[in-house]
């Protein structure tokens, strides 16, 4: 009997974790159009966001202008964030193509390297951000998705948490310019 409420409870613990498992960019391999980042993000992009909180309600709204340009497999994104507070942030990705859609990235605000993988339509990485917050600086994880919709648009949302537990999110529309 005993043996039998552990499997049940093993079984029960495989169940919930598998259904927390978030999607794979794997998911989106057949998915069109096809997005490479060096194309996408190489002249200036627009983008309008929003954060939301855990509730969902928006808590800042902002714009950003990006100015993208690669060399060979080294991208630079040199973003200018304007908030609907009023205040401005700079952000300055390199970023690095390893071959097969896998990419590295690095900024100042962010600790260490953000690693991501695109297949087919979508862009999935994942990174630690040091995020003012009154007083204090905290060290933020996001998993932030990119989805291609054509060769102007594309649409991002990245989840944020601390210690697993969910903050919340960052939508964003991007448009490059033609």
């Amino acid at each position: 009997m005993q043996r039998r409420l552990m499997l049940s409870a093993a079984a029960a613990t495989a169940l919930a974790a598998s259904g927390c498992a978030g999607p794979s960019v794997n998911d989106y391999a057949s998915e069109q159009p096809p997005l490479d980042l060096r194309q996408y993000f190489n002249g200036v992009v627009d983008a309008w966001g929003i954060f939301t909180d855990r509730s969902g309600k928006v808590v800042k709204r902002f714009t950003v202008v990006m100015h993208c340009q690669w060399n060979g497999d080294e991208g630079v994104l040199d973003e200018d964030f304007v908030y609907s507070d009023g205040t401005q942030q700079k952000r300055i990705w390199k970023l690095r193509h390893l071959g097969d859609g896998h990419y590295t990235g690095q900024a100042s605000d962010v600790i260490g390297t953000a690693d991501g993988q695109t297949r087919g339509n979508a862009f999935n990485w994942r990174y630690t951000l040091a995020l003012p917050v009154s007083d204090q600086v905290l060290h933020v994880q996001f998993d932030d998705w990119m989805y291609l919709m054509n060769d102007q648009v594309m649409l991002n949302k990245a989840s944020m948490s601390k210690w697993g537990v969910f903050l919340g999110e960052v939508t964003l529309s991007f448009t490059k310019r033609i």
